[in-house]
């Protein structure tokens, strides 16, 4: 949001550009890989849990995460190109599916409903 709040400002624009590279390769991609090699290490621990619908939710939303994460990392890539696509509010509320998306995890998890 803030990138296509400032495309007039190149200095701004500069700093974003490293900041957002960093934060997607340095901190997101880890971050993924990390995860995904902990959830399959619980899946080979219990098995049994691919049966527990609220464990095949958690992964349905998980692929949406990936998801997610390869747009932000396209959308990131367009920047860098100076094409916005995106205004500043759809940046915003974009912004927020990850979150959503973590609660719900959350809530699957803990309250293990169905």
């Amino acid at each position: 949001m803030y990138h296509t709040e400032n495309q007039d400002k190149a200095d701004v624009t500069g700093v974003l550009e490293v900041m957002e590279r960093k934060l997607y390769y340095y901190i997101m991609y880890p971050a993924m890989i990390l995860t995904t090699v902990m959830g399959i290490f619980l899946f080979f621990h219990n098995p049994a849990l691919i049966h527990a619908f609220w464990f095949q939710m958690k992964i349905l939303f998980l692929l949406f995460l990936f998801a997610y994460h390869f747009y932000a990392g396209h959308v990131r890539k367009e920047f860098s190109y100076k094409k916005f696509m995106l205004s500043s509010k759809q940046c915003r509320l974009i912004n927020e599916v990850p979150t959503v998306i973590l609660l719900v995890v959350i809530f699957l998890v803990v309250i293990k409903p169905f």
